[in-house]
């Protein structure tokens, strides 16, 4: 009868050395011929493919400004970088890019949705429909009756908000709401059209909303007993407790909306 050996512990970890050993050989040798395969021309961007809106942005113009700033072939291309070139353009809020094979990119791309200009007169910023600010052309801005909105950094979206609370009390008597500003001390301003200032004092936006609400529920009476219609305002300051103060084009006044103290 023919007996097996066993094979020595010696022999065994020196088998399993060598595998390994080639194993690792073998790695390294396809990581490298990868990576030298991904570097060869054959595998560089040739198209980028613009799609989404670009209402602000030529697709062609868009090519242009961020070719230059990709760096890498279509597999060594850093996404995350191609995406935040994208994005630092004029009128870009968000851009997701994306590879396809062999040696394109595709880009799509969401512009920003200017709802007001931010800032004083003169500054190229706007805020888009989510509250956010961001530099731009006010010269491209398409639609009509744009209101401004200014406002400590950081504020857009508040500002906005109170915008938007405050619009449709005005057009309720016919008024168009040009400005709301938060000042730096937390008070709320608003300008008509009319060239009219408004002083709407501090809170939160439901007591900002009741104070002009009950002014403006009074105005009209008040105004007709100076012979004089709500368009005659020229200022108004609410930031009073029991009433308000006004001034009506050639008339000064005050206005009692509550008792005393």
């Amino acid at each position: 009868m023919t007996q097996t050996l066993a094979t020595p512990l010696d022999v065994k970890l020196m088998n399993l050395t060598a595998s390994v050993l080639f194993l690792v050989f073998a790695f390294l040798a396809l990581s490298v011929l990868l990576g030298w395969a991904a570097q060869q021309p054959l595998f560089a961007v040739r198209a980028i493919a613009v799609t989404g809106d670009v209402t602000h942005n030529n697709a062609v113009t868009l090519r242009a400004n961020v070719a230059p700033q990709l760096k890498g072939t279509f597999f060594t291309l850093d996404l995350d970088r191609a995406r935040l070139a994208f994005e630092a353009l004029p009128w870009v809020r968000k851009a997701v890019v994306r590879r396809e094979f062999p040696n394109r990119l595709k880009v799509l791309l969401q512009e920003h949705k200017a709802v007001a200009y931010w800032g004083q007169e003169g500054e190229s910023r706007l805020v888009n429909n989510f509250g956010e600010v961001f530099e731009a052309n006010e010269g491209e801005v398409e639609q009509e009756g744009v209101p401004r909105l200014i406002g400590p950094d950081g504020q857009g979206a508040q500002v906005l908000a109170m915008y938007q609370a405050l619009q449709p009390v005005f057009e309720v008597m016919d008024m168009t709401l040009e400005q709301v500003e938060l000042t730096g001390r937390g008070g709320w301003r608003a300008r008509l059209d009319s060239g009219a200032l408004l002083e709407l004092g501090a809170g939160s936006m439901a007591e900002v909303l009741a104070r002009t609400q009950r002014f403006l529920k009074t105005l009209t009476q008040v105004s007709s007993h100076y012979g004089r219609a709500p368009d005659a305002l020229e200022t108004a300051d609410l930031r009073h407790e029991d009433g308000y103060a006004i001034r009506l084009r050639g008339v000064t006044t005050w206005a009692q909306t509550g008792p005393k103290k």
